[in-house]
């Protein structure tokens, strides 16, 4: 599996949500930038994330992800 794969399934199946996906084979960091995200709590915004990935967590295709959220705000400061 490559980073391109995971950001594209995940923008697709959350609206609003942007991703930033480096990695490959089995593990992914993940940069998620999207305000309705970045506004809830740390929990609840890795279960968005972990509910479009479980399948492929599941049947072992992908192994460790790690996550970062920005606001849209927050990622344009990061990018500087």
């Amino acid at each position: 599996m490559q980073a391109t794969d995971v950001q594209t399934l995940i923008e697709q199946a959350i609206p609003g949500v942007s991703i930033e996906a480096q990695g490959e084979g089995c593990s992914f960091q993940l940069n998620v930038v999207s305000d309705e995200l970045a506004a809830l709590g740390p929990v609840k915004r890795q279960q968005a994330i972990y509910a479009v990935l479980n399948p492929l967590i599941a049947d072992g295709s992908i192994h460790a992800v790690t996550m970062k959220f920005f606001s849209q705000a927050q990622w344009q400061a990061a990018r500087g």
